[in-house]
């Protein structure tokens, strides 16, 4: 291969011609939804339409969680200044670090920990979640993905975990995050329910996904939010208006079904 261009086992580009992993970008259009797409450019293969939908579901449980949230916080101050569109976003964007967005990554990280362990001392799940949640105590660490500042039961987690089963992928990684949160109840005598970082982590590792790419999720989805905000300050706001900090108020449709 040459030093000197793009190597990439992703798209190819011809004239009149786009593939993606080798499928024809016109020939997936109407076929296959979005969360198919993203799997096949992420792990270079077609997945079936159930895996696919979960793909789907995850990128819907996080698009949007009101304006408190950081990245939506930075989106619309961004947007009170008069900053175009692609830099509110990108404002929302980069405020997605390890506290906002980032427990995806980590807390697939702890899973895996427990699973390993249980496999190399040959011990339940229940027992190896309890001497990893012991070592994060000891090292002052708090595991990723358990417990919410405003759900004290996230209504997204036992969806994820519904449509892992319905797609069949609803493995032993889900059961490891059931076990940490037993543990952690256990072991600080309150509940820390799987939120739905921990939920998208342990359906991403029992599918296969690379630690590296998972909050990518996050900021996949988050971005469509950080549109629909930024484009509701500029449109219905006073431009460097005065912000209460929390301050928040709904005044959108009722609650519907579908």
């Amino acid at each position: 291969m040459s030093e000197s261009t793009w190597n990439t086992a992703i798209t190819d580009i011809k004239p009149n011609e786009i593939r993606l992993r080798g499928y024809r970008i016109d020939e997936l259009m109407g076929r296959v939804d979005f969360g198919q797409a993203l799997y096949l450019l992420l792990r270079g293969e077609l997945p079936d339409q159930k895996v696919g939908r979960l793909m789907t579901a995850m990128l819907v449980s996080s698009m949007d969680h009101g304006p408190g949230a950081p990245s939506v916080h930075a989106a619309r101050c961004a947007a009170r200044t008069g900053a175009p569109l692609a830099a509110c976003v990108a404002s929302g964007v980069l405020s997605i670090n390890r506290y906002h967005g980032g427990a995806i990554e980590d807390c697939a990280r702890a899973i895996k920990e427990v699973t390993d362990l249980a496999d190399e001392s040959k011990c339940s799940l229940d027992e190896a979640a309890d001497r990893v949640l012991a070592d994060y105590r000891a090292r002052k660490f708090r595991v990723a993905g358990f417990g919410h500042r405003v759900h004290t039961a996230d209504p997204r987690t036992p969806r994820l975990f519904e449509l892992a089963a319905e797609a069949g992928v609803a493995g032993r990684e889900i059961i490891a995050c059931q076990a940490i949160e037993a543990g952690l109840e256990r072991q600080l005598g309150k509940k820390l329910p799987i939120n739905v970082d921990g939920a998208v982590g342990a359906v991403l590792l029992g599918v296969g996904f690379e630690f590296e790419v998972m909050n990518g999720f996050f900021i996949l989805a988050r971005a469509a939010g950080l549109i629909a905000q930024a484009r509701e300050e500029d449109t219905r706001e006073r431009k460097m208006r005065t912000i209460t900090p929390g301050g928040q108020r709904y005044d959108g449709p009722p609650p519907r079904s579908l």
